[in-house]
């Protein structure tokens, strides 16, 4: 990771000391005002709908890091990552339903609904903790590998992918395995530190190494890479999301590039610009659009004008440190968490986040 893109990546990972977290309902307010954004190209079908903007936040506070937010379209629920805890939101309203406990250094939240089960990855013990779907109480761990990151379902081999930064693998479990007898399927080495990963429904995975800026294809029942495709000019990619329709592959990189490939050959089919410090990547298949959530404040949409063709139709004002992001597929909003940051101390130094002021933004095509 370059030291211009940590610096950008750490306004959403600074621990607040001296916070208190309340369980009581957060309180829905306005932006504070309408963000500016860069109206849709003229040439591109994404010119006729209106355009994105942040509409509303989420005052939400408490102590701790975040990093990769998951949305339950069906539930309408929010799983936000806080250091050692999993806080569940209202989508809708931003309340706080549950907290799942015990989860240090977590990264990310894995659904299999139709197992009523839920996974962490939790990287400050190499773990990932198994919960109850409607109850969410802690049913189990599983051991994984060093400092597990993204995590995924699989709904075709019905596996859990929790992909480790550190030791530089994937740590395979079988979801229908009963908690108090977990079975770690197995291990595979990537080559490279794995960043975030989706799969297709038809057994493959895909998962973005950063430090090669490459995207390696994963066999999900025989837990074997069978390809690895170079992403230049993309550098250091982070986020990555899927059409399933039109297989096409997006990789948000930190050369503020988003890179589009096909996924069954691995041809990048476009590159387009985007904002920085990017660490997540979404796409709605009933709008055709991807989204590239960069932390110096923008939302980047990119139209799919055809499966060879996209375009940038437009660049949404966010805010600073609001790199990851969670796409509910259903409503077409988009949550983004950040918060507020004091200027460095001294140069080189990162900026330090306001105490109280961590914040769930939402950005959608606001109704007329």
């Amino acid at each position: 990771m370059t030291t211009a893109r940590a610096a950008l990546c750490a306004l959403a990972l600074i621990t607040v000391a001296g916070c208190s977290e309340s369980t009581a309902p957060a309180k829905p307010k306005p932006a504070a005002a309408k963000p500016a954004a860069v109206a849709p190209s003229a040439a591109t079908p994404a010119a006729t709908a209106a355009p994105f903007e942040m509409t509303r936040e989420f005052a939400l506070g408490g102590e701790g890091r975040w990093d990769y937010v998951t949305c339950d379209r069906d539930a309408r629920r929010l799983y936000v990552p806080r250091s050692d805890r999993v806080m569940i939101l209202n989508a809708g309203t931003g309340d706080v339903i549950a907290t799942i406990p015990g989860t240090p250094g977590v990264h990310g939240v894995a659904l299999a609904k139709h197992l009523r089960r839920g996974f962490t990855s939790n990287g400050g013990d190499g773990t990932v903790t198994i919960f109850d779907y409607n109850t969410f109480a802690v049913l189990g761990k599983v051991p994984a590998g060093k400092n597990p990151d993204a995590i995924i379902y699989d709904s075709f081999s019905k596996r859990i992918f929790a992909f480790n930064g550190r030791s530089q693998d994937a740590t395979v479990i079988d979801s229908a395995v009963a908690p108090s007898n977990p079975v770690v399927a197995g291990t595979i080495p990537l080559g490279g530190k794995p960043e975030f990963a989706v799969a297709d429904g038809t057994g493959q995975v895909f998962v973005n190494i950063e430090d090669t800026s490459e995207i390696v294809r994963i066999d999900a029942n025989t837990m074997k890479v069978t390809a690895r495709w170079p992403i230049a000019p993309g550098q250091e990619a982070t986020g990555l999301a899927m059409d399933l329709t039109s297989r096409r592959l997006f990789a948000v990189c930190g050369n503020k590039l988003m890179v589009v490939l096909n996924a069954d050959t691995g041809k990048i089919v476009k590159t387009l610009p985007i904002g920085a410090g990017a660490d997540a990547a979404a796409f709605d298949p009933k709008l055709g659009l991807a989204f590239a959530s960069c932390g110096d404040g923008t939302l980047t949409v990119v139209h799919e004008d055809s499966p060879d063709q996209f375009s940038v139709a437009q660049t949404v004002a966010t805010r600073q440190g609001g790199r990851t992001m969670a796409l509910d597929s259903k409503s077409h909003r988009i949550y983004l968490p950040t918060a507020k940051f004091a200027p460095a101390a001294n140069a080189g130094q990162r900026p330090q986040m306001i105490p109280g002021t961590f914040t769930m933004l939402v950005v959608e095509r606001p109704k007329k």
